[in-house]
């Protein structure tokens, strides 16, 4: 309850001076999540503050900081940034891109078992995120549906990287941290964790997206940790009839017990797995799952049903926190793993830690060392979190104590059966004769066993190598090495047709000679029919082309009058030729119509005008009213549209043809002032000449040239002044 108050305390407050607290968003094991602005940059983040066991350990924080700076280094759009780290008096922290949206658990739980398609569509971007992590030498240990956060826009990251890790590599006792539904085998073994225990973590959460449940089921965490251990995950299939066996594939692949059978990394599982995208059907791909049936799962060993109060099944468990068992405490030996004898529930979510320190006896403070035995059959030694260190010894001592019962039990039963005296003692010389028949069979069987794997069809032989052979020569080989042979045409686009491709064993390999041995015969390269792609624009010609599995060729682009740009005109090789996949096909692409450059036919009579625009592939159009110009004559072009610039073959061009000067009446000025009768001629558009006689003392206008007559505009008009 001090917990829970300290943490509700911090909403409204400013942490490290510069968050400011908006509201709490998520508590777990670990920590506690709010909702946070930070001040500085006024943007909202996710402010993770660690529980107070965590934060006062001084080693752990040192690791954290660490942790939190490998991870802030990774930028990646399907990973969730960790933005800062730090302490501020009690509190210890990390702050983290701030995603507004749900998480992957809140998409299980809503619609349980998922196509095909939004399985793989959903689990390609955490891939991708955690191929970049593996490639920056950074493992998640934690892959659950909880940490996957999906924005309200669509956008998919992973979240809480090295976390786990900081926690895991401070821990005194070795205790392993991680949900216990997900973890991988090795780490439930206290074994170094690597990239391919996120891989086993995201195949048992994709056969949780395809199914509607989780694998492994258990009363108690520990029951699933010993299937992790011990059981195979089963194909998702046998859950959901129908579903592809790609898929099949793709989750045993990921969820091997052996690390060294998984994808090395998320980049190779992210490889597959968008191959399989690419090559399932849409029928597969949208294959309806029936809702998830809780189905029993086979027998395992392990400990008895009795969790305690308030706990719920393994299957729910989703928290990830860890425990540091007193150095006191019992631990137990069960199934070849070293159990603590304690367990911790928090909020409903009961987790299981196991611990990778030296191991305890598995006997109690009641037992002996003569009272522990081996459990019979895989039977649980123990049960854990059942009770007192003392009940838990009490318990085993009983138990081994029921064991010796059940064999001494078992050896009185055989001894009764067996009889102490045979009633005919027979004939000792018939059964030395007998002895010796059976002796000579046991010799001649050994002698033909010999023979049949010494020199016989039974003896090992090495495969010849037969590659780029004809069948016959491949047969004789294969004869002479004392095999059999059978033959499978197939596609190859590197050996000729009628030539062997390779055998099944390959070359090299040492079998039994009684083994069959398989030739793959070349068909030639399987030739596929190519799409019309004329007609199509480009951007559809390249999609076309990617879906056929053909290589885009040189594109060669011209202009053409009546396609649009950007249209195929013509591809090479043509449309329905036969051809390899990846067979470079070239485009010749439309430029659109070839633009031409618009002639200045300006001034120019119009006869001569309309003749040049048509000689340039244009279409000449005269305007119907012509306009008066005092310095265009008339008949010419006065003005056109456009004037410069270019135009498609057939483009109009607009023509104003000039009227000439316009014609206006000349009054008399004969008699008056001259400085008058020039202003007056101006303002008519008239050039003026004045003409003085006797100097033009007197300014007045004697003659006028011309004069009360019609002149064209900006004629000379000609004063005499006296």
């Amino acid at each position: 309850m001090v917990q829970e108050y300290v943490s509700d305390a911090l909403v409204g407050n400013l942490v490290d001076n510069r968050y400011r607290v908006q509201s709490k968003l998520a508590r777990g094991g670990m920590s506690t999540v709010y909702l946070a602005t930070d001040q500085r940059l006024e943007r909202d983040v996710a402010l993770k503050v660690l529980h107070p066991h965590l934060a006062d350990d001084p080693q752990f924080l040192d690791r954290l900081g660490r942790e939190a700076k490998a991870a802030a280094r990774l930028s990646h759009p399907h990973v969730v940034g960790v933005l800062d780290q730090g302490e501020d008096g009690p509190l210890a922290y990390l702050v983290m891109e701030y995603i507004k949206g749900h998480t992957l658990r809140d998409v299980l739980n809503e619609k349980g078992a998922l196509s095909p398609r939004l399985a793989l569509a959903l689990i390609d971007p955490v891939v991708e995120g955690l191929g970049a992590a593996h490639a920056a030498g950074m493992i998640h240990r934690d892959i659950k549906p909880e940490n996957v956060l999906i924005a309200d826009d669509g956008r998919i990251k992973l979240g809480d990287f090295g976390l786990a890790r900081a926690i895991s590599t401070s821990t005194s006792t070795g205790a392993l941290i991680g949900t216990v539904a997900y973890l991988s085998p090795e780490l439930v073994l206290g074994k170094q964790a690597d990239a391919r225990s996120d891989i086993y973590s995201v195949g048992i959460m994709l056969y949780e997206m395809v199914t509607g449940r989780q694998p492994f089921d258990g009363e108690v965490p520990i029951q699933v940790a010993y299937q992790h251990v011990n059981s195979t995950v089963e194909a998702p299939s046998i859950q959901v009839p129908g579903l592809a066996a790609e898929i099949d594939e793709l989750v045993q692949w990921c969820t091997d017990r052996d690390p060294d059978k998984r994808p090395v990394d998320g980049n190779a599982l992210l490889s597959e797995l968008r191959h399989i995208r690419t090559n399932l059907s849409d029928a597969e791909l949208d294959l309806q799952p029936p809702a998830a049936v809780h189905r029993p799962l086979p027998a395992v060993a392990a400990p008895p049903s009795r969790p305690p109060a308030g706990t719920v099944p393994a299957s729910a468990v989703q928290d990830t926190a860890y425990v540091r068992p007193p150095n006191d405490m019992p631990t137990e030996v069960y199934g070849g793993l070293q159990q603590p004898t304690e367990m911790i529930s928090r909020g409903g979510n009961p987790t299981t830690v196991m611990t990778n320190g030296p191991r305890r006896p598995a006997y109690g403070p009641l037992s002996t060392p003569e009272d522990s035995s081996t459990p019979e059959d895989g039977a649980y030694q123990g049960a854990a979190g059942y009770g007192e260190p003392g009940d838990v010894g009490t318990a085993t001592s009983k138990r081994a104590q029921r064991k010796l019962d059940r064999d001494e039990e078992r050896a009185r039963q055989r001894a009764a059966a067996t009889p102490t005296k045979t009633l005919h003692e027979g004939n000792r010389r018939r059964r030395g004769l007998v002895w010796i028949v059976l002796l000579v069979v046991a010799a001649l069987l050994a002698a033909v066993a010999g023979w049949f794997f010494g020199m016989g069809p039974g003896s090992p032989g090495t495969i010849p190598p037969v590659a780029n052979k004809t069948v016959a020569e491949a047969q004789d080989l294969l004869r002479t090495a004392g095999f059999q042979s059978t033959v499978k045409d197939v596609f190859d686009d590197n050996v000729s047709p009628g030539l062997v491709v390779g055998s099944e064993p390959k070359a090299g390999e040492v079998i039994r000679k009684f083994q069959p041995v398989s030739l793959a015969v070349s068909k030639g390269p399987e030739l596929f029919p190519l799409p019309d792609l004329t007609g199509k624009t480009l951007d559809d010609a390249k999609t076309a082309l990617n879906g056929a599995e053909m290589a885009l060729g040189p594109i060669t682009e011209t202009f053409d009058e009546t396609a649009p740009a950007g249209t195929v005109l013509a591809q090479a090789p043509r449309s329905g030729n036969p051809v390899r996949h990846g067979t470079p096909v070239g485009l010749t692409v439309s430029k659109g119509p070839q633009p031409i450059p618009v002639p200045d036919v300006r001034g120019q009579e119009q006869g001569a005008a309309v003749k040049a625009l048509e000689a340039a592939g244009l279409k000449a159009v005269v305007a119907p009213d012509p306009v008066n110009d005092r310095t265009v004559p008339k008949g010419a072009v006065l003005a056109q549209d456009p004037a410069s610039g270019n135009l498609t073959k057939g483009g109009s061009v607009t023509l104003t043809i000039s009227k000439g000067p316009k014609l206006v009446q000349v009054p008399s000025f004969i008699g008056k002032q001259a400085s008058d009768a020039q202003k007056a001629l101006e303002d008519l558009g008239f050039k003026v000449q004045i003409d003085n006689i006797l100097g033009g003392f007197f300014g007045t206008v004697r003659a006028q040239d011309p004069v009360n007559t019609a002149v064209p505009e900006g004629s000379v008009i000609t004063l005499t002044v006296v």
